[in-house]
C-alpha cells in the first residue's frame, strides 16, 4: 500500500476561500444545554425518558443527523490555513463550551440534591450530565494539543468533571507516540471487544501518564509526589470540584457524581476503541515503528458528528498534525473511512458480534488480506489466525 499522502482541496476560483461550516461550530455549544432541555421536557410532561437526552442525543439524534446531512471531505486550500489559524471566533467556540458545561454540572446536581427523584431517574440524568463531559473531553483534547498554556490550563479544567486529568499527560505524550501499536492501551485490537478494551485502556492510560509525569519529573530531579505533577494538579482540580459540590448539596449526590464520570470518561474510550481499531504500524528493520501515517487512523467525514466534535473524526490530520486546529484538519484519501460519523459507530461497538461484522472485514481490506499485518488481540491471535489467514 502506498505511503504518499494525497489531500483533497476545493477546486481553485477566483473568488476568496470562504469557510461554510463557520457559523455551524456554534452548535457544537447545545451539548452542554441538554441537560436544561431534558429537565424542562420532564417537567412538562412528566416522561422520565427526557432524562435521558444525553444517550438519545448522542446514540440517536447523531446518527440521525448524520445520515441527513451525509459527508463533507472537502478541504480548506492552504492559502486559507493562516487565515483560519489566527481566527479567535473558532476558539471562543471551544472556550464557551467550558461555563455551559459547568453550569449544567452544578444545576444538575441541585436538581438531584433537591428532587425526590427515582433511582431510575437519577441514573438518566446522570448520563445525560455524564454525556456532556465526556463530550466536553473532545474539547479538552482539542484545547490540551495547543501551545497556548491558557488553553492547555483550560483542557484540565475541562477533564475535572469525569476525574480524568491523567488524560492529559497520556494522550498527549503516551498515545501520539505509541499510536497504533501493541504498546498503546489507547489503541484497539482486532478480536478485542470493547468491553475488554475498556478496563485495559483505563488502568493502562492511568499507569502511562503517571509513568510519563514521573519519569518528567526525576529529569529535573524532582519526586512524583510534587505540586509540579501534571497529574496532581488535574486530579486536585476533580477533588476542589467534587469536595464543594458534595459540601454544598451532601453525600446524597455522591452517587450522581460518580455515575456521570464514569459515563463520561467511558465515552472517551469508546471513541479511542474505533479510532484505531486493528490498525498495526509495521516495524522496520531497525527494529523500530514506521512513522504514524493517514492510513493508522478510522476516519469519518459526517458534518454533524464533526461539528459536535469539534472534527475529531478527521483524525489522521490530527495524528499527523497534532496542534493543528480543528477547524483546519484535512480529509486525506488514503486514510480508511468509517462506514458512519461517530455517534452510530460507538452503539455499533457496544454490540461486539455486530462490531466484528461491522469492522473486520474493513481491517482485513487494509492489509489486502493479510491479517497477519494487523494489531491482534494476542489472547485472540490464533482463533484470528484460523478465521482469516489465507
Amino acid at each position: 500500500m502506498t505511503t504518499t499522502t494525497t489531500i483533497q482541496e476545493e477546486p481553485r476560483t477566483e473568488q476568496p476561500w470562504r469557510d461554510r461550516k463557520r457559523l455551524l461550530w456554534l452548535l457544537g455549544l447545545a451539548v452542554p444545554l441538554l441537560p436544561f432541555g431534558g429537565w424542562y421536557l420532564f417537567r412538562s410532561t412528566g416522561l422520565s425518558v427526557f432524562l435521558w437526552m444525553g444517550p438519545i442525543w448522542i446514540l440517536g439524534v447523531i446518527p440521525l443527523l448524520d445520515w441527513i446531512v451525509g459527508e463533507d471531505r472537502s478541504n480548506a486550500p492552504e492559502s486559507a490555513m493562516e487565515h483560519l489559524e489566527q481566527n479567535h471566533f473558532y476558539r471562543w467556540c471551544t472556550y464557551l463550551y467550558l461555563p455551559l458545561q459547568f453550569a449544567g454540572l452544578m444545576w444538575g446536581t441541585w436538581v438531584v440534591s433537591h428532587y425526590g427523584l427515582s433511582w431510575s431517574e437519577v441514573l438518566g440524568f446522570a448520563t445525560t450530565i455524564g454525556a456532556v463531559g465526556g463530550i466536553g473531553i473532545a474539547n479538552a483534547h482539542e484545547l490540551g494539543h495547543k501551545r497556548d498554556d491558557l488553553e492547555r490550563w483550560l483542557s484540565r479544567v475541562v477533564l475535572a468533571q469525569t476525574f480524568y486529568g491523567h488524560f492529559y499527560v497520556e494522550h498527549n505524550r503516551g498515545h501520539h507516540s505509541r499510536v497504533a501499536t501493541p504498546e498503546d492501551p489507547a489503541s484497539s485490537r482486532l478480536g478485542e471487544s470493547f468491553w475488554a478494551f475498556l478496563p485495559r485502556t483505563v488502568a493502562g492510560g492511568l499507569r502511562s501518564g503517571w509513568g510519563l509525569e514521573k519519569g518528567r519529573l526525576a529529569r529535573h530531579d524532582t519526586g512524583p509526589w510534587s505540586v509540579h505533577n501534571k497529574i496532581l494538579q488535574a486530579w486536585a482540580m476533580s477533588v476542589a470540584l467534587f469536595g464543594t459540590l458534595i459540601g454544598v448539596f451532601g453525600v446524597k449526590v455522591v452517587p450522581f457524581l460518580v455515575i456521570q464520570a464514569v459515563f463520561g470518561f467511558s465515552l472517551l474510550e469508546v471513541v479511542n476503541y474505533l479510532e484505531h481499531y486493528g490498525l498495526l504500524r509495521q516495524k522496520l528493520a531497525n527494529g523500530r515503528y514506521e512513522r504514524c501515517m493517514p492510513r493508522h487512523s478510522w476516519n469519518s467525514n459526517h458534518v454533524a458528528s464533526n461539528v459536535f466534535l469539534y472534527n475529531l473524526e478527521r483524525h489522521s490530520d490530527h495524528h499527523a498534525n497534532p496542534t493543528r486546529r480543528y477547524q483546519m484538519l484535512r480529509h486525506f484519501e488514503e486514510a480508511p473511512q468509517l462506514p458512519s460519523g461517530y455517534g452510530l459507530m460507538l452503539g455499533i461497538a457496544y454490540i461486539p458480534p455486530l462490531w466484528r461484522k461491522v469492522m473486520d472485514k474493513r481491517v482485513l481490506a487494509m492489509y489486502d488480506g493479510d491479517v497477519t499485518k494487523a494489531n491482534i488481540q494476542p489472547s485472540k491471535r490464533e482463533k484470528v489466525l484460523a478465521k482469516y489467514a489465507a
